[in-house]
């Protein structure tokens, strides 16, 4: 059975905050925050897939803003913002 795009994204993502739970649990936000800048680039290139268009994946991210070296803000990146925030007051 083929899933859909969403329910695809929802099964990247759900494995995505597992990971960077057990990271945060570990009391490492280093690994959490990348593994957050993973996602984005991963669910970037499963839609790019999806659509059949490969060739979107690099502006894609570019416009995200990696072209200046800085990482895509996602869902993920904020929780693990958040939670560097409250680990310093």
């Amino acid at each position: 059975m083929t899933l859909t795009l969403v329910k695809e994204l929802d099964r990247l993502h759900a494995g995505y905050v597992a990971a960077v739970n057990a990271a945060v649990a570990d009391d490492d936000l280093a690994r959490a925050d990348q593994l957050a800048a993973d996602y984005d680039v991963a669910a970037v290139r499963l839609m790019a897939e999806h659509e059949n268009r490969p060739d979107l994946v690099q502006p894609v991210l570019e416009a995200l803003g990696r072209l200046e070296g800085t990482r895509p803000d996602s869902r993920l990146r904020r929780m693990v913002n958040r939670l560097r925030a409250v680990r310093a007051a």
